[in-house]
């Protein structure tokens, strides 16, 4: 199961941006056998291909901008296949589409691209934050608006973040469980136990990753990408922690 558990690029950005080729060395060192992709720090995507090969990391999907999705297509799909993947997600939304307007528009957009590429096996996916919980869209948070599927039965593949469901206030297996979807990828992030509630290393916090580890091996999970939006000490450490936390709980899936 080890060999699901994918380093989600986002919590090394400032390492990255120093030496990306050098912090991948160093995580297939650390005992990681994946990645998730997100952005490329003025590196070219064959540099990143040539050492995901020399080290055998995997890519468990890429971090993609809206934007991106809508006006380069093409080169994503480019990346893609040199990384090996055929996942991508729209990771974020700037503020002037976080309304029901916008959420309809990102729908659209979203299903558009996957009906262009679903033919050659591409998906297209939405990785969601909070934000997502507190519009309402045809009657549904906007988040169920997003991942419900269109009149034809098109659909926006999930991936599902432990930390921002808890933080809108639900339980992240309830929520997992109430989708009507495959869920390729799993977004795992830990809360801290304090008023605070913010970002721990996995293990260390709130949530209950043995029973979403178990559900996941039950539903077909490919990968669990792990991130940490921030962290007190050096990011290779908590990702270091995260890891040796998730291999022990795995004993008891």
């Amino acid at each position: 199961m080890k060999h699901k558990f994918a380093a989600q690029l986002y919590t090394l950005r400032n390492e990255l941006a120093e030496d990306f080729p050098g912090t991948l060395r160093e995580l297939k060192k650390m005992g990681w056998e994946a990645i998730q992709i997100d952005g490329l720090f003025d590196y070219t995507p064959e540099e990143i291909a040539s050492v995901l090969k020399e080290t055998g990391l995997k890519t468990a999907g890429m971090h993609i901008s809206l934007d991106r999705i809508n006006h380069d297509l093409e080169m994503v799909l480019k990346e893609a296949d040199l990384f090996e993947t055929k996942n991508f997600y729209c990771h974020y939304l700037e503020d002037d589409l976080q309304n029901e307007e916008g959420y309809r528009q990102v729908k659209n957009d979203l299903i558009e691209a996957q009906k262009k590429i679903a033919s050659k096996g591409y998906k297209v996916g939405y990785h969601h934050h909070d934000f997502e919980f507190q519009t309402i869209v045809d009657g549904q948070v906007a988040l169920d608006y997003l991942f419900s599927p269109d009149r034809e039965g098109n659909m926006i593949i999930p991936e599902i973040d432990t930390y921002w469901v808890k933080k809108a206030g639900r339980d992240p297996l309830s929520y997992i469980k109430s989708l009507k979807s495959t869920i390729p990828i799993l977004h795992l992030k830990d809360m801290t136990n304090d008023a605070e509630q913010t970002f721990a290393e996995i293990g260390e916090g709130s949530i209950d990753f043995l029973s979403i580890l178990r559900w996941g091996e039950v539903n077909n999970v490919e990968y669990y990408a792990i991130e940490q939006d921030y962290c007190l000490g050096s990011p290779l450490d908590s990702l270091a922690l995260s890891l040796s936390n998730l291999i022990n709980i795995t004993e008891k899936v």
